[in-house]
């Protein structure tokens, strides 16, 4: 039975790189259900994993910052996401951030943000690049690694914020040239990893698939987990 994985996205925008994290999904063995403010409900029953996709901007507030910049904010989908975010670290279940959902992961776990990346790394670009042009460096001994098969790799780059100060449990586990945070996660229990770029609008890339099998895979194992806990349960 495949593994049903809640992608959030936002109220309008973002339907190109849904349906691709959705064909990313399927093609690594899921399935997935959208979650957006528009609805404003959680679909919890199943599901075995978390995706947080890309978007807008972070309210400040969140990290107990004021607006340093101007900003395209949706307050009810950070909510939302913040929602999503919580229940699904209460139940064990793996999550990816992707790009917004990387800085979301952070902040959640009391962690800040750069508002203005080109005034904190003046040779950062604030122009949107959908190619694989920007060269990272990820950690050997890190499960963002063991996830991607690569220690060097050309991603996008389509942000203009990034992250600051780290979230409680998370650690570094890629950076580019600059020095600018690439990848965050946690070093254990289960699978929670954040990326800055977007692994989705990659497809024919094999190790930005690959990513997307990691998530699959831990959801899977979940899975497996939860159903060994409720035959013990029935024995005992």
């Amino acid at each position: 039975m495949r593994p049903t994985i809640l992608v959030s996205a936002p109220r309008r925008r973002g339907r190109i790189a849904y349906h691709l994290t959705r064909m990313l999904v399927r093609g690594a063995g899921g399935e997935v259900r959208r979650v957006r403010p528009r609805t404003g409900e959680i679909p919890w029953d199943g599901a075995r994993g978390v995706i947080l996709g890309g978007g807008e901007d972070i309210d400040p507030r969140r990290y107990r910052e004021e607006a340093q910049v101007e900003a395209r904010l949706d307050p009810e989908r950070d909510a939302l996401e913040w929602a999503l975010l919580d229940g699904a670290l209460r139940r064990g279940l793996p999550v990816l951030g992707i790009c917004r959902g990387a800085q979301l992961l952070n902040v959640y776990l009391g962690g800040t943000l750069h508002q203005d990346l080109q005034a904190e790394f003046p040779r950062h670009s604030p122009r949107r690049q959908l190619f694989a042009r920007k060269r990272i460096e990820v950690d050997a001994k890190s499960r963002l690694h063991r996830a991607l098969s690569a220690t060097t790799l050309r991603v996008n780059s389509l942000h203009s914020q990034g992250i600051a100060s780290l979230g409680r449990g998370l650690r570094v586990c890629a950076r580019d040239a600059l020095g600018v945070i690439q990848g965050v996660e946690r070093s254990a229990g289960p699978l929670c990893l954040g990326v800055q770029w977007h692994p989705e609008l990659l497809p024919a890339r094999v190790e930005q698939r690959r990513l997307f099998g990691a998530v699959v895979r831990a959801a899977v194992g979940d899975a497996t987990q939860a159903s060994s806990d409720v035959s013990s349960a029935r024995r005992t």
